[in-house]
């Protein structure tokens, strides 16, 4: 990931919506969620709910996925773990003991 596609993301998720809309679906992994229980979930407009959703695919962190007459959201687990590489690389300039905390509150995934 470049430092523009890390912005967009970002950016994508610098709203207390779609910030909570990614971490349901991360959640939901590897399933899913339809559409219309995301809209549930928030409980938005569907209207108000597709914007956010076209922010968060166009950034990558979302895709979406036909079953059967069903649209299934499922969270861009390889854009996510991108992003993550990308705000820790060369973190702590090497020192490995600094960057331990960080690796241990993830190792619970």
């Amino acid at each position: 990931m470049d430092a523009e596609a890390a912005l967009v993301a970002l950016a994508a998720l610098a709203h207390p919506t779609r910030l909570s809309t990614f971490q349901i679906l991360v959640r939901h992994e590897p399933d899913g969620m339809t559409t219309g229980q995301l809209v549930d979930a928030t409980g938005l407009s569907q209207s108000t709910f597709s914007t956010h959703l076209a922010v968060l695919a166009k950034a990558g962190l979302v895709q979406s996925e036909k079953r059967g007459r069903n649209l299934v959201q499922r969270a861009d687990m390889d854009t996510l773990r991108a992003l993550m590489v990308f705000l820790a690389k060369d973190c702590c300039q090497g020192r490995a003991e600094l960057c331990e905390p960080l690796l241990a509150d993830l190792a619970c995934c």
